[in-house]
């Protein structure tokens, strides 16, 4: 019974055990020649190891020991010896790469995130000595992208759009109203009864009037969100937070024309309409929260001829991760849409993040987002190229969208980028950081004295 008490699982063992577990086991005779009394009274290791197995290996307290037979009677077998000792070493080599695998399996964890915390530190303490923005490193950037984000993505999807017991409803979306500040009064249906899902109740519609569309200007807000930033995208790279930059190649894709790319100039000169130097590039980025009214509608009276759909990452487009990950927007998932409107240049994209389990728009019904590429975890698009073009000819076009027309929904909170061409004296009326809702305006043309 005291052997039950004695440690079997150890990894470190003592010299002199490790040499009695490595040998040979020897025959019977000569290991109860060895167990005497004095080292019984003692209460040596070994001892009790063998009582233990002899007590283990009887059927019952009364099973008689074995017999040892006369040394005339016992048989040399050389050869049986020798394999029972191949077969005793073969299974403590499997015992010992057991310990040693699981000891590696229950600490090599804690290790890497040791490992982790120490590039953490070195990284930082690199942006402090040059001065430069505190964002993602190579090694941080390549680890981050290589989490199953998209497996949890379409998890979160298929969970959200399954049924919710009418019971449940009010404690389930009250707990999320509360959690994000939902504003139910605002929505067609203020009854947690009315949503079947999550799903439904994240892509809620507004009562009649409860958005008013400013008609006086020129760009109003697509969405409800916060102005993550705004400002010129004259040059080759603009701003995706302040101090955190992305180049506007790498986020819509080559020119559009074989023309465009012959002109000479860069590209976002290229991509204007005017080349008599009146207008300039502009952007603005708007982040939907959890909480937020999440469909998204037409900024202005605008034409859209080519959309593309960007098979990206799913990563966080928070304010935070957007400004710790330089070129977020480049990497995630995202659907843009290129045209014209009165002034010249216009885009409009959807960009997809972690947990928005698909990005829809109304117009387009052959589009899919979120689509399942298997379990291929860290895997991503060689180019940030890789896309799929449609053209929206004439039969496939739709019809000019009007300021405030609804165009889609989010399946939760992500982002929308406007990049567009307008007059130099194109004025923002909104500062960064600030909540906006749809309608509203973004901007107005100052009127030349």
């Amino acid at each position: 019974m005291v052997s039950y008490f004695v440690p079997r699982g150890r990894v470190l063992l003592k010299a002199g055990n490790l040499r009695k577990v490595v040998q040979p086991h020897q025959p019977q005779q000569l290991q109860l020649q060895a167990a005497k009394p004095t080292q019984q009274q003692n209460g040596s290791w070994p001892v009790v190891r063998h009582l233990r197995h002899f007590s283990s290996n009887s059927s019952s307290g009364n099973a008689p020991l074995h017999r040892l037979k006369p040394q005339t009677q016992q048989q040399p077998q050389p050869r049986k010896q020798q394999l029972n000792h191949n077969q005793n070493l073969a299974q403590v080599r499997r015992n010992v790469l057991s310990r040693w695998t699981g000891f590696l399996l229950r600490w090599a964890p804690m290790g890497i995130c040791v490992f982790g915390a120490i590039e953490w530190q070195f990284h930082k303490k690199r942006c402090e000595r040059d001065g430069s923005p505190r964002t993602a490193s190579e090694f941080q950037s390549r680890v981050y992208c290589s989490l199953p984000l998209r497996i949890i993505s379409r998890c979160w999807g298929w969970l959200a759009a399954c049924y919710m017991p009418t019971t449940l409803r009010p404690y389930v979306y009250g707990w999320y109203s509360s959690a994000f500040n939902v504003n139910l009064s605002e929505a067609q249906y203020p009854e947690y009864e009315h949503y079947n899902s999550l799903a439904e109740f994240f892509t809620r519609p507004l009562k009649e009037g409860a958005r008013t569309i400013d008609a006086n200007a020129p760009l109003v807000s697509p969405a409800d969100g916060k102005v993550l930033h705004f400002g010129s995208a004259s040059d080759s790279l603009i701003e995706q937070v302040k101090g955190v930059n992305y180049s506007i190649e790498d986020f819509l894709g080559p020119l559009q024309t074989l023309e465009e790319a012959k002109t000479g100039v860069s590209y976002a000169q290229a991509l204007k309409r005017q080349r008599d130097g009146t207008t300039e590039l502009y952007q603005c980025v708007i982040y939907l929260a959890p909480g937020d009214y999440h469909r998204f509608h037409s900024p202005t009276a605008w034409q859209p001829t080519v959309r593309r759909h960007f098979s990206g990452e799913l990563l966080s487009v928070s304010p935070k991760v957007a400004g710790w990950l330089p070129g977020l927007f480049c990497l995630n998932e995202r659907v843009l849409y290129m045209g014209q409107w009165k002034h010249g240049f216009f885009s409009y994209t959807a960009v997809g993040a972690t947990n928005v389990g698909s990005v829809e728009i109304y117009m387009d019904a052959e589009l899919k987002t979120n689509r399942w590429t298997g379990l291929n975890v860290g895997k991503h698009p060689p180019s940030t190229y890789e896309y799929d073009e449609v053209a929206l000819d004439a039969e496939q076009k739709p019809k000019e969208l009007g300021k405030g027309d609804l165009i889609g929904q989010f399946n939760m909170g992500s982002t929308i980028v406007l990049l567009f061409e307008a007059p130099k004296n194109f004025k923002f009326d909104i500062v960064a950081g600030q909540k906006i809702h749809v309608g509203e305006s973004l901007g107005h043309i100052v009127e030349r004295k």
